[in-house]
C-alpha cells in the first residue's frame, strides 16, 4: 500500500525568486516532492494560492504525511485551513515541519507555544550529530554528518521538550541547535526538521533526503495502518456478507 504524502509550500514553481530557482530549478516545492520516487509513495504537491490554500478536506483525508515548509507568508495561511489541518494530526497524519516552516500556524498550535528560534544568514558549515542511531528516521546515517553552508539556527528554539530529540546540529560559529525533534499529539505524529535554507542546496544532500524520506514512512504510519485495516475489515465484511 502507497504511503501518501502532500508536499505543501507557500509557493509553486511560478511564483519562486529568481534566488531560489537558481538552486532548485523547480523550486522547494519540486526539490522536496522528487526525494519520493517509486511505486511505495504517492505524492501531490499543494501551495498557498490555490483554493483552500491547497489543503481541502478531500486532500488531507487523502494524506498520510504532509510536508510543509513555508517562509514569509505564514500569516497569509487562513486560520480555518490551520484548524482543519490539526483535526487530521489529531486524528493521525502525520506532519513533517522543515526549516522555517517553524513559524508556521500550525507548528505554533500544535505545539502551543511561538516556536522562536535565533538565527543569522552567514551560511555557516553545520555538523548535524545523530544522537537516537536505532530510531528508523536516523536508519542508515553516520553518527555526523555535515552541510558546507546552512543558515544558522541557535537555542533557545521555543519549543516543549521533544517525546524525541533525534539529532543535534552544531555551526562553526559554535552554536548549537535542537534540528530533529519527534512530536506525538492526539493520534498523530509531527517532525521538524532544520536544514533547507532556499538558497543553499541542503535538499540535495543525500542524508538530508535520508531523513526527510525515513521520517515519512515513520510519521504515516498511524494513518496507513488506519486505512489497512480499514481495508482488511472492509474486505471480510464483505467475504462474510456473500
Amino acid at each position: 500500500m502507497a504511503i501518501r504524502i502532500t508536499v505543501w509550500n507557500e509557493d509553486n514553481i511560478q511564483e519562486s525568486s529568481p534566488d531560489v530557482l537558481t538552486v532548485y530549478p523547480e523550486g522547494l516545492l519540486g526539490a522536496v516532492a522528487d526525494m519520493f520516487k517509486g511505486e511505495q509513495f504517492q505524492v501531490r504537491k499543494a501551495w498557498l494560492s490555490q483554493e483552500e490554500a491547497g489543503l481541502t478536506e478531500e486532500i488531507l483525508a487523502d494524506t498520510d504525511v504532509l510536508i510543509w515548509w513555508g517562509h514569509c507568508k505564514h500569516w497569509q495561511v487562513p486560520d480555518e485551513i490551520v484548524t482543519r489541518v490539526q483535526g487530521h494530526v489529531l486524528r493521525g497524519m502525520g506532519l513533517m515541519v522543515l526549516h522555517s516552516g517553524h513559524e508556521s500556524k500550525i507548528f505554533q498550535r500544535l505545539m502551543g507555544t511561538q516556536c522562536s528560534l535565533r538565527w543569522h544568514e552567514m551560511n555557516e558549515r553545520e555538523r548535524i550529530f545523530v544522537i537516537e542511531p536505532s530510531h528508523p528516521i536516523m536508519w542508515g546515517l553516520p553518527l555526523h554528518f555535515e552541510l558546507e553552508a546552512e543558515e544558522m539556527y541557535g537555542e533557545r528554539f521555543d519549543i516543549p521538550a521533544p517525546d524525541k530529540l533525534l539529532a543535534l546540529g552544531w555551526y562553526q560559529s559554535g552554536e548549537v541547535f535542537r534540528s530533529a525533534c519527534l512530536f506525538e499529539r492526539g493520534y498523530g505524529k509531527i517532525f521538524y526538521f532544520q536544514p533547507g535554507h532556499e538558497t543553499l542546496p541542503s535538499y540535495y544532500n543525500p542524508y538530508v533526503k535520508q531523513v526527510i524520506v525515513n521520517a515519512a514512512y515513520f510519521i504515516a504510519r498511524n494513518r496507513a495502518l488506519d486505512r489497512e485495516l480499514h481495508s482488511d475489515f472492509a474486505e471480510a465484511l464483505e467475504q462474510f456478507r456473500g
